[in-house]
């Protein structure tokens, strides 16, 4: 069986530019009437199943769900438990990384996810979930 923690094969240029497409179009669809600011997530199974998510606001701004974990619950609500890649992209002209909560989520379930983040007319990030949270609580670290 293979190791649900080890890091699958980096996507390709052409695969990259694909999910970022659907990562841009989720992020057409985020309810953001306080921010402004809309945020897609394509995420990427090991069996090739994509799931989209975008950012949802609340006026109790606590109760806001970033796209990231939006594309991450549909997935795993569909039965999805491995996971190859994402592709997170907005509204803004710079890449908008992930936030801390986001981090911790998707480490939960794929530690060794690739990370693709771009903005409208940034620069493109790419880089792997273990490098950008290189010390995650995990199911190690309970009683």
């Amino acid at each position: 069986m293979a190791d649900p923690t080890a890091r699958a094969p980096q996507p390709g240029n052409e695969s990259i530019q694909d999910l970022l497409r659907v990562a841009f179009a989720a992020a057409e669809l985020a309810h953001s009437p306080y921010s402004k600011v809309k945020v897609g997530a394509a995420l990427v199974a090991l069996d090739g199943q994509v799931f989209a998510g975008c950012n949802i606001e609340n006026a109790s701004y606590g109760l806001t769900i970033c796209a990231e974990r939006v594309a991450m619950v549909k997935a795993i609500s569909s039965g999805a438990t491995r996971f190859a890649s994402i592709a997170i992209a907005s509204n803004l002209d710079a890449p908008t990384m992930p936030c801390g909560a986001c981090r911790q989520f998707l480490s939960e379930f794929a530690p060794e996810l690739f990370v693709v983040v771009q903005g409208k007319n940034g620069p493109r990030f790419q880089t792997w979930l273990s490098e950008l949270l290189p010390h995650p609580f995990g199911p190690r670290d309970l009683p």
